[in-house]
């Protein structure tokens, strides 16, 4: 420590020592005091905290600011006139380039089942000229439109792979002929109109009925038909009449009157009494099987006139008027127009 005291240098022994001096004592660390938050939260967070609690509020957070934000950004994007156009054609050119691409191209059309007359209608419904987009043709009104034709029954159209519209179609079968006062139809078994035709010679092999509201009641027609297995050589057809009731016309200008209701089994009792006993074999014109309990037998013409002579009563010809006889006792075979009861003589 002397060395370290420049006052005692040269003086020797008699130097006084150096002071020492201390140094002063650091003050002890003090334990940091944390002051403690409050938990309990503030009124506006309580508040806050209790209205998003309500479905409706969160709502309107999460989607309703977003998207009022973005429709009022589309809104002002969209205000100008030209950006709208621009929008709009852009669209209309992808949807175009997509919907006229390889894939979706129809280049032909392919029938089948039809008849030649069907297939070119078929065709000529088709609304644009092939080959086009197949998002052009809707196949659903298409279908409506091909079924408005009479002669189709059902079709099945589908665009197959390689850009083929197929077409199965189904025709209806003719099965009757249907005379009325406006020509001769085809009819199906349903009754429904599948063509006309110009004369009975162009289907002679199909039965023919007659009558207005005869395609109404075919499949009864029909019915009837089918039943009359051992008179069918014979049978010329069906007639309507009054559009409540049937009547089977065979060769010779028989007929036999069915009831409204109960027509087949009146046909096959006519059919049984026939086979049993002749009755259409016979000189009848007309069997009257519209009541059950009492069926009528018309005779023709030349029974009647059997019957007549047999007692001595004058010949009737086929207008129900009596013939005068002759001088010689005989029937004369010519009639004249009558006037009231009296008979013109030729």
């Amino acid at each position: 420590m002397q060395g370290l005291n420049p006052f005692g240098q040269g003086h020797g022994d008699a130097a006084r020592p150096a002071p020492i001096r201390h140094a002063p004592l650091r003050p002890a660390p003090q334990a940091k005091v944390t002051q403690r938050r409050d938990p309990a939260p503030s009124r506006l967070a309580y508040r806050l905290n209790r209205m998003m609690l309500r479905p409706l509020i969160r709502r309107l957070v999460r989607i309703g600011i977003p998207a009022f934000l973005a429709a009022m950004v589309a809104g002002i994007w969209l205000s100008d006139e030209t950006r709208r156009a621009n929008l709009a054609s852009g669209i209309d050119g992808i949807v175009d380039k997509v919907q006229h691409r390889d894939a979706f191209m129809v280049h032909s059309m392919e029938i089948e089942g039809a008849s030649e007359a069907v297939d070119k209608g078929l065709r000529a419904m088709l609304p644009v000229q092939l080959p086009a987009s197949s998002f052009d043709i809707d196949l659903e009104k298409l279908r409506e439109r091909v079924l408005m034709l009479d002669a189709v029954e059902s079709v099945q159209l589908r665009v197959t792979p390689g850009g083929v519209l197929s077409a199965a179609v189904t025709e209806r079968v003719p099965t009757v002929l249907w005379r009325h006062a406006r020509g001769i139809e085809l009819l199906d078994k349903t009754g429904h109109r599948v063509a006309s035709v110009t004369s009975r010679e162009v289907r002679k092999d199909l039965p023919i009925i007659a009558g207005e509201g005869a395609d109404r009641a075919a499949p009864e027609a029909l019915a009837l038909i089918d039943a009359a297995g051992p008179i069918l050589p014979r049978l010329r057809g069906l007639e309507r009449i009054s559009a409540r009731r049937w009547d089977v016309v065979l060769e010779g200008g028989q007929r036999i009157k069915l009831p409204e209701e109960g027509a087949l089994r009146a046909l096959e009792r006519a059919i049984a009494m026939d086979q049993g006993q002749g009755l259409l074999s016979r000189d009848v014109s007309v069997v009257d099987l519209r009541l059950e309990a009492r069926p009528v037998v018309r005779m023709g013409l030349d029974a009647q006139n059997a019957i007549r002579r047999a007692r001595g009563q004058d010949e009737i010809g086929p207008d129900g008027q009596p013939i005068a006889s002759g001088a010689d006792g005989k029937s004369k075979g010519k009639t004249g127009t009558t006037s009231g009861s009296g008979v013109k003589k030729t």
